[in-house]
Formats: structure tokens, C-alpha cells, sequence
């Protein structure tokens, strides 16, 4: 459903959050005329009033009866299609779409590249709108990773259209690229975790979700992953498959980068920390191939990529002490990537954040079993003492010092004394930040703070936009 459909129809917006306020943006502007109503919190529905648009009303209850007086439901990404409210309205006939659905449907000429995956797909995005630009190819980077694909303006400030779209979706958005109704030209997904499950429901339909890139949108070319067992078994018979990870294709031996059996450079100095980072630059590299573009001289000009912020982020050092920001870190999973990029420091590591139910269970046997182990944890959070209690067998072995916090100013705190001037505080608390805090963004900031860093030094997302 492009933008210009919903004229004439009961509209509303749920949500009025980043995506929210692009989506009433470019609905407005595209029809002033449209009467739009707004389904958000107290505090949002002043802020919505203070933008003085006479036909924006707000209603702070968003119960099935509310919604299914809509046609259409412009909803945010956070928001869950699988709450009750929204499936008994959808039963009444309600259509729920987001932004991105919106912005495909407009979009059906536009060269995407789209990259998902429960891990590392801010940093492939990014990574491969920075190898495009190296190559002179005018790039737009937006998505999940901090720009509404509604927000960005169909030309740069010369008036020159993006040739391609480097576009990050999270598995709240993979399902509105098909709603789009239009086929992506790549699509690329990393790896596959548990995560969500809160708002997906389950493991299996989080996969479903997050697959839907592939199997819903059918994609020209699906870029994948041979080293993820789930990825590895799947058929996509609307879709050409190109392998990363695998020897035929792009793949890493050691730090070394081949396409097949031939050497193209050794990453080594890439500015990528952790193996599986340097391992996406395969899967950044297979999606330019797929456009047709020669990948290997690019390759090299990863060497100048900047990496993004509060992605195991080296913040700096003080008073003996280093400091790794790696906030967007969600899963366990995450954590233990996180802690393989410190093997070998005295790491102090701090875990916990909402719990959304995801199993630790893995997390504690890989830190019995392997040298992953830290010297100190520290668990805050929502989830904190859940995973204290599954570690303190570990901690009562003497493979680390385990404590808790009440939050993360105490977390600091209490890692900075236990490292006793020396090794690395490590933020990869493996959940989400809701309750303490907004987004990861902000828990982000507040640790960079609270170790004595800038945090709008450290937060700028570099090339977002068209450039």
C-alpha cells in the first residue's frame, strides 16, 4: 500500500516513536488534507499537540474496539501485530502496516540491499554503504540502524538520487518488506539467535519473522550464511542463492579474506572488532556482488570504516582501566562474543537488563567449560538475578567474582573496584534496556558518563543518509 492509497480512508498512527513521527511526516506531507489520529502515552500526546497540526488527534487507550475503527493502522516496529488488541482488530478487518512497508511500496524501481540477522547488522549495513561510497556509488544508509527509510529524502543536496540502498531491518520490520509488495534486489541475513521473544511470541515464530526477508519477500538474490545451520538449510526457490562463509564463495582463513581459493587481502587491520565481525565483511562483499559491482577491489577500503557506536565500542582508558561499550548487545550470545574479543584481558564484565526469557544456560556452560571466563561479573537489571543465580555455582569454583548491582551507576561501581586499576570494564549486558532506560543508545551514553567519556563524542553514527 503506497502512502498516496490512504486517502479517503480512517488512518491512525500507533506508536510515536522515531518510525512513528517519520510516518506522520511523510504521510502529511504527501496528504495534507488526511485526518489522522495518534494512539500513544500522556506525555507523547503533548508533544504530538505541540506540533499544532488541526487534524492530528491523539487518544491514549489503543484497545481493540479503538483500533478496529480504522481501516488502516500505521503501527512502530516495537508495537507487536501478535498483541490481542491488534489481532482481534485485525480479525474486524483492520490493515496493520509500518513505515517500511509504506516506503517499499513507493519505492518499487529503488536498488535495495537489505541486511538482517540477530547480530551485527547495523555494522554490515554501515559497512556496506561505506565499500559502495568507496567505489563512487552515490549510497543511501537508513533503516533500523537510526534513519526511518521515511525520513530520508529521495536525492542528496546536489539533487542526485541514491544508486543503491543500504537498508538495516530488524525482525520487528522484516515482515513489511513483503507487505511492500515489492521484491528487494539483495537481501542478506547474517545469523540466527533468540531474541524478541517477547514480542514475536516464540523462538520459532522469531525465526519465521526474521526469515521473512527471504521467504515473504522473495528477494532477486538472497545473501546467506553457510556457517548458520538454520540459514544453511533453507530452500528459496523464488530467490538465487549466493553463500558467504563457505570455501566456494567470500570466507576468512584466520584473518586472511578469499573469494574461493583466491587471497584478496588480510583483514588483520581491519577496524572490526571480533572474528564474526570480520566475518560479515564476506557477507557485505557477497551483497555487492550481487548487484553486479566487482567487490575485490572494494575490499581494501574497509581498512577506513569507522565503527559504530556502542558496538563493542573501545571508549578509551582511565586510571589503568579500559572501558568497551557494547550496549547494543541483547542476547547471551552477544555477551559471549563480547568476552571473546577480550580474551586474554581482566575483564569485568556487566550483565542484565529487561528479561524477555531468553535461556543463559549456554552462556554459563561456555564460561565453565572454556577460557571465555572473566575475572569479575557484575549483574544489574530486570533478568539480574536470574543469571546471578545460574552463575554463582561458577563464581563458588573460583572461575570469577561474581556480584550484583542495583543498577548500572552501582554496576560501574563495584567493576571498577574488582579490576583494582588494571584490565577492562565490559558493558555487554546481553538483554535489552527497557524500563532503565529508552534504548541502548541511552544506556549507552549513561555508561560512556559514568566512566568519565563525552557521550556525544561517542555516539554519532557516521554517513546516515544519502551520500
Amino acid at each position: 500500500m503506497r502512502i498516496s492509497q490512504l486517502e479517503g480512508r480512517r488512518v491512525a498512527l500507533w506508536g510515536w516513536g522515531r518510525e512513528g513521527r517519520a510516518a506522520w511526516r511523510a504521510i502529511r506531507a504527501a496528504l495534507p488534507a488526511l485526518p489522522l489520529t495518534l494512539f500513544c502515552n500522556q506525555a507523547e500526546a503533548a508533544e504530538a499537540a505541540a506540533l499544532g497540526d488541526p487534524l492530528l488527534a491523539t487518544r491514549t487507550v489503543a484497545d481493540a474496539e479503538a483500533l478496529a475503527g480504522f481501516e488502516v493502522v500505521v503501527k512502530s516496529p516495537g508495537i507487536s501485530p501478535y498483541r490481542p488488541e491488534a489481532q482481534a482488530a485485525a480479525a474486524r478487518g483492520t490493515v496493520f502496516l509500518g513505515g517500511t512497508a509504506l516506503w517499499f511500496a513507493g519505492h518499487p524501481q529503488a536498488r535495495t540491499v537489505c541486511v538482517t540477522g540477530t547480530k551485527g547488522k547495523s555494522t554490515t549495513t554501515s559497512l556496506l554503504a561505506h565499500l559502495l561510497r568507496a567505489g563512487g556509488h552515490r549510497t543511501a544508509l537508513a533503516g533500523n540502524i537510526g534513519l526511518p527509510l521515511l525520513d530520508v529524502p529521495e536525492a542528496a543536496a546536489d539533487g542526485k538520487a541514491p544508486e543503491f540502498w543500504a537498508i538495516e531491518l530488524s525482525s520487528y520490520q522484516t515482515g513489511d518488506v513483503a507487505a511492500g509488495g515489492v521484491r528487494p534486489e539483495v537481501a542478506v541475513v547474517l545469523n540466527l539467535f533468540p531474541e524478541h521473544l517477547d514480542w514475536h511470541g516464540s523462538e520459532q515464530r522469531y525465526a519465521e519473522d526474521k526469515l521473512a526477508l527471504v521467504t515473504a519477500a522473495r528477494p532477486r538474490t538472497a545473501v546467506l550464511n553457510a556457517a548458520d545451520p538454520r540459514l544453511a538449510a533453507l530452500q528459496l526457490p523464488d530467490s538465487r542463492i549466493v553463500w558467504f562463509n563457505r570455501a566456494d564463495g567470500w570466507h576468512l582463513r584466520g584473518d586472511a579474506l578469499y573469494r574461493g581459493d583466491a587471497f584478496v587481502f588480510d583483514t588483520a587491520a581491519v577496524p572490526l572488532p571480533g572474528r564474526h565481525n570480520r566475518g560479515n565483511l564476506c557477507a557485505v562483499l557477497a551483497a555487492i556482488e550481487a548487484l553486479g559491482v566487482d567487490a575485490a577491489p572494494l575490499a581494501p577500503a574497509a581498512l577506513d570504516f569507522r565503527p559504530l557506536p556502542h558496538r563493542l565500542q573501545w571508549l578509551g582508558e582511565r586510571d589503568g582501566i579500559g572501558w568497551v561499550n557494547d550496549s547494543i548487545s541483547t542476547t547471551p550470545h552477544a555477551s559471549l562474543a563480547a568476552l571473546d574479543c577480550h580474551r586474554g584481558s581482566r575483564v569485568a564484565i556487566l550483565l542484565g537488563g529487561h528479561d524477555r526469557g531468553l535461556d543463559w544456560t549456554e552462556f554459563a556452560a561456555r564460561l565453565g567449560a572454556g577460557d571465555e571466563a572473566p575475572v569479575a561479573v557484575v549483574t544489574m537489571g530486570g533478568n539480574g538475578p536470574r543469571i546471578h543465580a545460574l552463575l554463582a555455582p561458577l563464581a563458588a569454583q573460583g572461575r570469577f567474582t561474581l556480584e550484583a548491582a542495583s543498577d548500572l551507576a552501582d554496576a560501574v561501581m563495584r567493576a571498577r573496584g574488582l579490576l583494582g586499576g588494571q584490565g577492562v570494564v565490559l558493558l555487554s549486558p546481553g538483554a535489552p534496556s527497557f524500563g532503565a532506560y529508552r534504548d541502548y543508545t541511552e544506556r549507552g551514553r549513561h555508561f560512556a558518563a559514568l566512566a568519565g567519556f563525552d557521550p556525544d563524542a561517542i555516539s554519532s553514527i557516521p554517513g546516515l543518509g544519502v551520500v
